[in-house]
């Protein structure tokens, strides 16, 4: 795995930000992963979209919004759902303005937009969508983020947009 060193970070100095106002969250410049090339362009490239709404397909089991440690599982979102075959089922924000245009915090139809007007080059079968809030990130670590990227590159994703809530 390259260093924090080998390539630009987004925002340098946002592990200490996060360390300052969330103590215990221990992250350090070791464990950043640095901004990775795209090998064609966006619009030759498959996009996958990750989210930390709690955004779900309707009738799938619920996320455990009330675990005080959080939920470490994520859902599995066709690209090709509306917002009518989706529910957020999240309950540490607001979620008032998404419940009226679920595109707010979940753009599944700019999303698809894009991909028929060809400016990315396709969408994966699959978004994936979990509730951000886990007080454990190295179990966040180990678990879940392994999970779906792993699920992520099944689905042939060759560039990703994550999406915090």
């Amino acid at each position: 795995m390259a260093s924090s060193d080998d390539a630009k970070q987004l925002r340098p100095g946002l592990w200490e930000t996060i360390n300052e106002r969330y103590p215990g969250a221990m992250i350090t410049k070791d464990n950043l992963i640095p901004l990775a090339r795209l090998k064609r362009p966006v619009s030759k490239s498959r996009l996958t979209f990750i989210s930390s709404a709690g955004v779900q397909p309707k009738g799938t089991m619920p996320f455990d919004v009330v675990h005080p440690v959080g939920d470490f599982s994520f859902r599995r979102v066709p690209s090709d759902s509306t917002p009518a075959d989706l529910e957020i089922h999240q309950i540490k924000y607001p979620t008032n303005g998404a419940a009226r245009d679920l595109n707010v915090i979940f753009p599944i139809e700019r999303l698809q937009e894009l991909a028929a007007d060809g400016l990315v080059g396709g969408l994966t079968p699959n978004f994936f969508s979990f509730i951000g809030y886990n007080m454990d990130a190295d179990g966040f670590e180990r678990t879940l983020a392994e999970e779906i990227a792993d699920a992520v590159v099944a689905d042939g994703a060759e560039a990703a947009l994550l999406c915090p809530a």
